[in-house]
């Protein structure tokens, strides 16, 4: 996954998945360092629900992967990081082009490196904002993850 290291290359990776190709969902911005990415999805023809909204599905999956795989990228092969769960909290509905942001804080960064430094596992839970174009809520979600030092390095 060498090939991944460059954040450029990474984004446009994550705009070929095919899932993401079939919603709709764009990364529009990745930060050099991996601490911020911005996810957007247009309403179109092929990801609109019976009602003409955002398919809830497709909000979700928008924001499924984004902190396990910023994560991996500034912790590196030496921590073990998965998603664990989710829940999400439709609050008005999906329409015109949503998005969200993902960033990654000191503090964030600190209390995991923390928590895993003697070899336990760490699950936090971060909060992300589904919004509209207006900046109003759309969706909020619960991020759950796993966090670990590989076997290797602990």
């Amino acid at each position: 996954m060498r090939w991944l290291s460059s954040p450029r290359i990474f984004r446009h990776t994550i705009n070929l998945f095919t899932p993401y190709i079939g919603a709709g969902i764009k990364a529009t911005y990745l930060s050099p360092d991996y601490r911020e990415i911005h996810v957007q999805m247009k309403l179109r023809w092929y990801n609109r629900n019976y009602v003409g909204t955002h398919f809830g599905g497709s909000i979700f999956a928008m924001t499924d992967p984004f902190y396990m795989l910023l994560f991996m990228n500034i912790l590196g092969p030496k921590y073990i990081v998965w998603d664990k769960g989710a829940d999400i909290d439709f609050v008005a509905p999906g329409k015109g082009t949503i998005s969200v942001r993902f960033i990654i804080t000191d503090a964030m960064l600190d209390e995991v490196l923390e928590k895993t430094a003697n070899g336990e596992k760490f699950e936090p839970t971060y909060e992300v904002h589904v919004i509209d174009e207006a900046g109003d809520l759309v969706a909020s979600v619960q991020k759950r993850l796993y966090m670990r030092k590989h076997p290797r390095h602990r």
